[in-house]
């Protein structure tokens, strides 16, 4: 994905920041804990098209986390 438009992108729900997973091909929002899906290039950006994320990919995601490997 375009690190310029990703520079654009927030959250349709709570307009925070979002963090692009390129091993699933979607924009992660910690804070609502959805995933956007990116299909052929483009983020589709409706929330009826998110899932939920689940508590150990938003561990993952977190800023704070520690011991990566």
């Amino acid at each position: 994905m375009d690190k310029e438009l990703l520079a654009l992108l927030v959250c349709p729900m709570c307009k925070g920041k979002l963090k692009f997973r390129r091993e699933e091909d979607e924009l992660h929002c910690l804070y609502d804990g959805l995933a956007y899906p990116v299909r052929d290039g483009i983020p589709v950006m409706l929330p009826e098209e998110a899932r939920q994320l689940s508590v150990d990919e938003k561990l993952h995601d977190s800023p704070g986390r520690t011991g990566e490997r």
